[in-house]
């Protein structure tokens, strides 16, 4: 397999975990807020193979306790299990980011029990989601049938959902609530504006926006956070 990108060493991308990260390339969603488009559109070009990151994580094993593994979407990789298993094997913990549309996949890694926290991406209310995706349609019940495998496996989880001021509003985090409620815990990030994100015009809700749709996500999710958000 080939990979996109890696973040040597981080102390944020896999909760209580010191890791390094790895990207991979390819995704089924055109978000226009995305921070990674180049690994979707292809212009990123692959820095090693399965290969070489395993023989970079043989050395660093007085370092790095996990691998966050993230894209793009990993689960377009038919062969992500197996490159999980040879993380595995190397004593390495293993975090896994989603966007939900690969339920098939995500229940086949999570009954082997390959990975230890999978983070998976809430788009928007239903209505909306396709549109925050980037797509024309979207099969939901994908992402709602990923929903119930988090929430009623045994591997620890999280939702999240990137904030942005023209995709969202109050009524949408009542309908993302109604939809992940009685989960363990939900993040709700505040977009923030790069280079390389692929389209102008969006922009960060307000802070105080932020805290009202955490407040409202709170009446069914209890451990609703605010991620880079004072």
């Amino acid at each position: 397999m080939k990979l996109h990108g890696i973040q040597k060493m981080t102390l944020l991308d896999f909760p209580g975990v010191v890791s390094c990260t790895i990207f991979l390339g390819g995704c089924d969603f055109r978000c226009p807020f995305c921070h990674n488009f180049e690994l979707i559109d292809g212009s990123e070009k692959p820095i090693m193979d399965d290969s070489e990151l395993i023989e970079f994580l043989k050395g660093r094993k007085a370092l790095l306790d996990g691998v966050a593994i993230t894209g793009g979407e990993p689960c377009l990789h038919k062969d992500l299990p197996e490159l999980i298993r040879k993380i595995r094997a190397e004593g390495y913990k293993v975090k896994l980011d989603t966007n939900g549309y690969h339920p098939e996949l995500l229940k086949a890694i999570l009954d082997e029990g390959l990975v230890d926290y999978v983070a998976m991406d809430i788009k928007n209310s239903e209505e909306k989601y396709a549109l925050t995706c980037g797509l024309d349609t979207i099969d939901m019940d994908k992402i709602k049938e990923s929903i119930s495998l988090l929430m009623n496996g045994n591997t620890e989880y999280e939702f999240r959902t990137t904030v942005v001021d023209e995709l969202h509003d109050e009524n949408d985090f009542e309908q993302i609530g109604a939809l992940i409620g009685g989960a363990k815990r939900y993040f709700l990030q505040r977009f923030t504006d790069r280079d390389s994100v692929p389209y102008g015009n969006l922009s960060a809700p307000s802070f105080d926006k932020m805290h009202k749709y955490a407040d409202i996500a709170r009446k069914y999710v209890t451990d609703t956070e605010l991620r880079g958000v004072e």
